[in-house]
């Protein structure tokens, strides 16, 4: 049986990404300014992909570092969840290299399940006592998350539908929760959306009981469109959500 989601933090913050908005931030210092404001408005988990000194993100151990210790001085306590994106990394082997040499550890890695190589990532951080938390971005990611046979090992799945049309995301969201409730995988679960979609989705998975992820990497803009001013603003508002729709 897997595990419930019992005690589960309900809100993340995901600060970064590659997004293009002015308080998009990159340095450790900024990261970590950042991820203050995120905790004060609410948010229990915080997200991000660290940058070099040329503003690409990366997984090199130094700027892992870096930007790990920036964050947990600032928020001391909350526990931090890096990416493993391919995107950052596209040779499966040089990403599997990079994440051996990290020294400072994050608590939870994001993982998405439909990348090529993926399962590596997995066992290789698992071994290094980092939580998973299986991305799944389409019905064809937890198909393959449901084959793996990684659920019994993994900490939560993170529902993930990339759909900016906010129908299409909610209707890619429930297919996703079904196959996962279809294979009987128990894990919490934390939605989130892409642009405007991501605040219905996160509406629907607050009314069944599930987590939810805002920031700057999912969305720049507020529920009624607005640009937000950062990751502060955007978790606010979603705490305010939870507030709202919540049990």
């Amino acid at each position: 049986m897997n595990r419930s989601a019992s005690h589960e933090p309900l809100l993340h913050a995901a600060l970064n990404g590659d997004r293009d908005h002015p308080a998009t931030p990159r340095t450790p210092q900024t990261i970590a300014a950042e991820a203050a404001a995120a905790v004060a408005a609410g948010a229990q988990v915080i997200h991000f992909h660290p940058f070099d000194a040329t503003g690409r993100q990366t997984f090199r151990a130094e700027a892992v570092t870096a930007a790990i210790a920036e964050v947990r001085a600032a928020c001391p306590g909350v526990p931090i969840s890096l990416s493993t994106a391919a995107e950052i990394e596209t040779d499966p082997q040089r990403r599997l290299s990079l994440l051996a040499e990290w020294t400072e550890l994050p608590d939870f890695v994001s993982a998405n399940q439909g990348e090529s190589g993926i399962r590596h990532v997995c066992e290789l951080l698992i071994g290094r006592g980092i939580r998973i938390e299986a991305g799944l971005l389409s019905v064809d990611d937890a198909m393959a998350f449901v084959n793996s046979g990684l659920a019994d090992r993994c900490e939560r799945v993170l529902v993930e539908p990339t759909a900016t049309d906010p129908d299409r995301a909610l209707a890619d969201a429930a297919a996703i929760e079904r196959v996962l409730a279809e294979a009987g995988i128990e894990l919490p679960q934390v939605h989130h959306g892409e642009g405007i979609a991501s605040w219905v989705v996160n509406a629907r998975a607050i009314r069944r009981g599930h987590g939810i992820r805002t920031g700057l990497e999912d969305t720049p803009v507020l529920i009624d469109g607005a640009q937000a001013v950062g990751n502060g603003e955007l978790v606010s508002v979603a705490a305010g959500l939870l507030a709202e729709l919540g049990n």
